[in-house]
């Protein structure tokens, strides 16, 4: 994007936000008559002679809400990096709310969600910061926090946002991307203008671009938007601008199109005001020449001619620019504006468009990821927002597959859900016609996408497009009850599928570059933010392989829960069960919900915000394992450290399905004081011995396979992470409509402001029912150099009712893998009755797959993500062997 032109200086704050006596005013909020422990600190701490206090026994408080700024670069700049952003915490503690600035040293509890509004604290170190640059202003500095569990007295969330607390910014940034819009100064609607348009007076595209340098002011504009890109955040800690954004637009009237720049605070008051097919009167404008750099939207009449060397700017300045939106009944035929046309495609179509193409696509939403975030670049702090969908049009039994970026609409972002009508457009195909074309191409959007879902799209100019109109046709034919066993929601999602030849996944990249050690995976995982999802290459051996299946008790039950054992520490979360609240969908069309959207008026459903507690720590367990595997458990070798994670029932559940009479969660000692499961113990060697009673093996199965190398190394390991674990957010889940709000809720980022929960607080993510499969694998890469180790998860995904959801591996690229997902699909096939069986140990094929890669090095491809908290899912998702021809030959 072009330098931007700034708004010189920032305009004063009022004065009674500078004024320190206000420091209280300015941040607290009484919510009652009751002493306040929060206000109490506050003077405590203003009086301390140190203005620093760590008060004695801090009750809990509440996090009302956690809000980004852009960060002031420091002078002289500190030997480390500066944070870019600067978070401001609004607590309460029943009887009031107060507005704190946050130790940037603490920045991390806020960037990987431990910090997040609904978690309750206490607060154990303030201080109290006087603002140098201003007389008498000063704030509330949190220091130390600690977490603590449970649920606080209802905290009304704050109604009006003042300016951060630090530093000269005037507004609040979004919590985890910086193009949506955020706070009470983006204006929802302007009014539209009744104003009388005089022709005589106006000027066209086509002569400004004949005339405009021998000109300094300019005759009116009317023109419509045929296009509108997401907004642009241009703010840096060593620029002093006031609304660093910019947002661009194609305008066109009936000589030709051009490109309209919105600046700075003209974002706030227009950005959302001004739609696609908005009508503008502009007067007072600037013409600059055009951004080389900028991306162009293809334009849906490809005979329209495009002004690319100019562009009209729009600023509060020099000059001051008047705008006026034109009612579209008030729209004459004879001046001769351009309607808005499209290029929509069908499913049925899209396998024959070359790479970039692009297309507008209108479908019925059969699955929607959760959100996710990719770093911009490489250690900063600017996050691309995205997730990705799956739409149906009836023209294929294919789904376009979506990548779906923030498009600066958080409202309808936040609420694509299955069963949806979603329109996309200014889509880009993505394939490479190199690897098999029908299975890798899928549509992303481009800069200047727009998304519009049930609910949104009455008086959209797309309404009356062709293609539009026989989507509908089409869902009048449809069942809702058939099409809703077919949804599916949030989860794990490996695609798009790392490419078949490794160089070819390295890119431009030199391999050196792109290969990590497995030392270094921890470093990684210790560096990734709340919902950021990466793609790591490590080099090492397979060298054993566990599966692990969940049986039907433990699918129906409320409480199974997966321990994730760490060198630090271990965390318990519930797991998948069985949706005891499905939607019930009857033999009724599509068109009785969603078509009605067209005609209907939009309205924005409010956000549900579900607390998610973080459950008691246990220590790590070490579980004892037959035959081979279990000598060293039983001489309690300290050198061993546990190699796998299984599942087990909480006491309620057990309770709930009689499970006590023979399966015991009671941990006791063996002789050398390490804790010992006296549980089912359900895993078997490659003989097939287990030291378990058969009773006991109903509860939960797995089988296990592990080469004689790792026999030989695993007591001689210097470093061995265990990141197997299976968290209940990695699951997909089948869509219910009843509870589509907490569901969205559950796979959105976490909200910066809290919004106490509604009155249905009866669910849990982990009890609606899983669409994959019936377990998970555990996959042990031992490192080339036999001194480290790491135990990775590989979920094989695969939906009966629906197959094109999770595309299962190709068998003669990668075939461990395949063989994985395959095994799994055709069990989960076998259960058509709803029961699983007691034992699917490892496949013949599985067992000759892993052997053929015994004591050879190969690339494994990991899938990692940050879901908050501690937790961090880690899968395999690609294997590439060192002696293929994609893939250099070691020397």
């Amino acid at each position: 994007m072009q330098d931007p032109t700034p708004e010189r200086g920032g305009s004063p704050r009022p004065a009674e936000e500078r004024q320190g006596a206000a420091a209280a005013t300015a941040t607290t909020t009484t919510t009652s008559g009751e002493a306040s422990w929060l206000q109490r600190v506050f003077e405590e701490v203003r009086g301390s002679s140190q203005l620093s206090v760590a008060p004695a026994e801090p009750p809990p408080v509440t996090v009302v809400a956690v809000e980004r700024y852009l960060a002031e670069s420091p002078s002289p700049p500190p030997p480390p990096p500066a944070p870019q952003y600067w978070y401001d915490v609004t607590l309460a503690d029943g009887a009031c709310q107060e507005r704190c600035y946050l130790a940037p040293r603490l920045n991390g509890l806020v960037q990987r969600a431990h910090l997040r509004p609904g978690a309750r604290l206490r607060l154990t170190r303030c201080s109290y910061l006087y603002d140098e640059k201003r007389l008498n202003y000063g704030f509330l500095c949190l220091e130390e926090l600690e977490r603590v569990g449970g649920a606080g007295p209802p905290a009304p969330p704050p109604r009006h946002r003042p300016p951060p607390l630090r530093g000269e910014k005037k507004h609040y940034l979004p919590l985890w991307n910086n193009e949506d819009p955020y706070g009470d100064m983006w204006v929802a609607d302007k009014p539209q203008a009744q104003v009388d348009v005089d022709v005589s007076k106006l000027t066209s595209l086509g002569q400004l671009e004949m005339t405009w340098r021998s000109r300094v002011h300019f005759h009116p504009l009317l023109v419509r938007v045929l296009h509108k890109s997401r907004l642009r955040y241009y703010g840096k800690p060593e620029k002093k601008l006031d609304m660093p954004y910019q947002a661009y637009f194609e305008v066109a009237d009936g000589s030709g199109m051009m490109s309209m720049v919105l600046w700075n605070s003209l974002c706030p008051e227009w950005y959302n005001s001004v739609k696609v097919g908005t009508v503008l009167l502009l007067e007072q404008y600037a013409i600059k020449t055009s951004y080389p750099f900028k991306t162009l939207p293809t334009p849906g009449d490809s005979q329209m001619k495009r002004f690319a060397t100019i562009e009209i700017s729009l600023n509060v300045r020099d000059p001051p620019t008047k705008i006026s939106i034109i009612p579209e009944e008030m729209v004459k035929p004879e001046w001769g504006l351009p309607e808005v046309k499209y290029r929509f495609i069908t499913r049925s179509e899209l396998d024959d468009l070359p790479n970039n193409h692009s297309c507008d696509v209108i479908g019925l939403v059969t699955f929607v990821g959760r959100a996710e975030r990719a770093r911009k670049r490489e250690h900063g702090e600017d996050f691309w927002l995205y997730r990705w969908a799956h739409a149906i049009d009836g023209t294929s039994d294919q789904p376009f597959i979506l990548e779906l970026f923030a498009t600066s609409q958080p409202d309808v972002f936040e609420h694509i859900h299955p069963m949806t009508y979603l329109v996309c457009t200014q889509m880009r195909v993505v394939r490479d016609l190199t690897e098999n074309p029908s299975s890798t191409i899928y549509l992303t959007t481009s800069n200047e996408s727009q998304i519009f879902i049930t609910g949104w799209h009455k008086g959209q100019p797309y309404t009356k497009d062709t293609k539009v109109k026989n989507f509908i046709q089409w869902t009048k034919t449809q069942s809702e009850a058939d099409q809703m066993k077919k949804t599916v929601i949030g989860g794990y999602y490996p695609f798009p599928r790392p490419p078949n030849n490794f160089l070819k996944y390295c890119k431009n990249n030199k391999v050196e570059s792109v290969l990590k050690a497995i030392g270094e995976t921890g470093k990684e995982i210790e560096d990734l933010h709340y919902r950021e999802h990466k793609r790591i290459a490590i080099q090492g051996i397979i060298s054993a392989i566990r599966y692990v299946s969940c049986s039907n008790a433990a699918e129906e039950a409320s409480g199974v829960e997966l321990v994730q054992k760490d060198t630090s520490q271990s965390l318990e979360s519930s797991a998948m069960s069985k949706d005891d609240c499905g939607h019930k969908g009857k033999n009724t069309n599509l068109q009785n919900k969603e078509v009605k959207s067209f005609l209907g008026q939009h309205c924005t459903p409010g956000e549900q915000h579900q607390h998610q507690t973080l459950l008691p720590k246990k220590s790590s367990v070490k579980r004892k394992i037959p035959c081979r595997l279990n000598t060293d458990a039983e001489q309690g070798s300290a050198s061993v450290i546990p190699v796998s994670s299984y599942p087990y029932f909480t006491r309620s559940a057990r309770r709930k399905f009689g499970l006590d009479e023979f399966q015991h969660e009671d941990f006791v000692q063996d002789k050398n004081g390490q804790a010992v499961s006296d549980g089912v113990q359900c895993c078997t060697d490659q003989e097939g011995m287990s030291d378990v009673p058969e009773t006991e093996e109903a509860g939960r199965t797995c089988d296990s396979w592990q080469s004689d190398l790792w026999a030989q190394v695993k007591d001689k390991l210097m470093k061995y992470l265990h990141h197997s674990t299976i968290f209940p957010e990695s699951i997909p889940r089948k869509f219910d409509y009843v509870h589509k709000d907490l569901l969205m809720q559950q796979y959105n980022l976490h909200a910066a402001v809290h919004q106490p929960k509604e009155t249905r607080k009866d669910k849990n993510i982990d009890e609606f029912k899983s669409a994959s499969g019936l377990g998970y694998y555990e996959v042990t890469v031992l490192g080339i150099n036999h001194d480290v180790a790491i135990d990775v998860a590989f979920l094989p995904l695969f939906c009966p009712e629906d197959p094109h959801l999770f595309q299962l591996e190709d068998i003669q690229n990668d075939t461990l893998l395949s063989c994985m997902s395959c095994i799994s699909a055709c069990q989960q096939k076998a259960t058509s009755n709803g029961r699983l069986c007691d034992m699917f140990p490892l496949s013949n094929e599985i067992v000759k797959a892993a052997m053929d890669l015994d004591g050879k090095h190969v690339v494994c491809i990991l899938d990692i993500c940050h879901l908050g908290d501690d937790k961090v899912e880690v899968f395999l998702s690609k294997i590439y062997k060192t002696m293929e021809p994609g893939v250099l030959d070691p020397v």
